[in-house]
């Protein structure tokens, strides 16, 4: 991965950290159903006004069939999943379970798109649920989980956005990774509109004027620019490298809501958040290229030293 790739999901997870959050400050307004239809038909509204200018070709044929599935299923049963099980729970326990969702993406990408998992990577997947579990406290007498439905609601969810890396990377290499997103979204918000598009037109007709501002900023930064970047970072970098950085969220998640929400932090979130920066560093050790290492592995290539022997090449940091 590039350092570059790195720093742009280290910033969009800050902002995915917050789509918690705001999921919890808008349930008095919307429900989960409405919530999804709203944000992802404004996300799709804005990237088709866009359309004639965006980059690459369309997805055509069965790779066409292929985007409209993907963004069925991770653009309508998806985030009705998880809103529905934020808004029975709260918004930092939403942020603790989040950080099991890059074991299951990195699990489906090992299984569908024969990714192999290194030996750091598992001690990052292994230190970052530790680090969740040290959040939770899950030691105290008092530890109970904070609901069984809403636990399944938001864990079925993480199997939905795994299609999302799974189906979606190998379209990037034939078509316009732009215009693979519009057609999902545009595919996914059609399908919530005719689910309930009505009870969503009138949940927005009273929204008041903060919720837009939400709204605006789940549509546009965490969607439109969000869904795009992830596309951009995993079209060279491996699946299961690119979402380790997810287990930033449950970090970020807590600082979030304990300004936006007034949820109180506790110790457990410190030391928890310290060991999952660990697991973190661990995992990426030996995955981030820099320039001048790339350049001396072409040159040990030259020399009759293969990049494999030189640890340079990409495959050599599998771990």
């Amino acid at each position: 991965m590039r350092p570059a790739h790195l720093l742009l999901l280290i910033v969009m997870n800050a902002f995915w950290a917050g789509t918690y959050s705001a999921f919890k400050g808008l349930a008095p307004h919307l429900d989960a159903g409405a919530l999804a239809t709203l944000r992802y038909s404004l996300a799709a509204g804005l990237l088709g006004v866009c359309w004639p200018w965006l980059p690459g070709s369309a997805p055509r044929g069965q790779d066409f069939l292929r985007t409209v599935v993907m963004g069925v299923i991770v653009f309508c049963f998806a985030p009705r999943l998880q809103v529905a099980g934020v808004q029975l729970g709260g918004a930092t326990d939403a942020a603790v379970l989040m950080a099991l969702e890059p074991l299951v993406t990195s699990i489906a990408a090992a299984w569908f798109l024969r990714e192999r998992i290194g030996p750091r990577r598992w001690i990052g997947f292994g230190l970052g649920l530790l680090g969740v579990l040290v959040m939770a406290e899950v030691w105290r007498p008092d530890f109970r989980l904070p609901g069984l439905w809403a636990n399944a609601l938001f864990l079925s969810s993480f199997a939905c956005e795994a299609a999302y890396s799974v189906m979606g990377k190998p379209l990037l290499g034939r078509w316009g990774m732009a215009r693979v997103v519009t057609v999902a979204l545009l595919s996914g918000s059609l399908a919530n509109l005719v689910w309930e598009g009505p009870a969503a037109w009138h949940a927005a007709m009273a929204l008041p004027v903060e919720g837009w501002w939400v709204m605006l900023y789940l549509s546009v930064i965490c969607t439109v620019i969000g869904y795009v970047a992830w596309f951009y970072v995993i079209r060279e970098a491996e699946v299961n490298v690119a979402v380790l950085t997810v287990f930033l969220q449950p970090v970020l998640g807590v600082l979030i809501a304990a300004v936006a929400l007034g949820e109180r932090p506790h110790w457990g979130h410190l030391w928890g958040s310290l060991v999952i920066l660990l697991g973190v560093g661990i995992g990426l050790s030996r995955q981030i290229r820099l320039p001048g290492r790339a350049g001396a592995g072409q040159q040990c290539g030259a020399t009759g030293v293969t990049g494999g022997e030189a640890g340079a090449s990409p495959g050599a940091g599998h771990g």
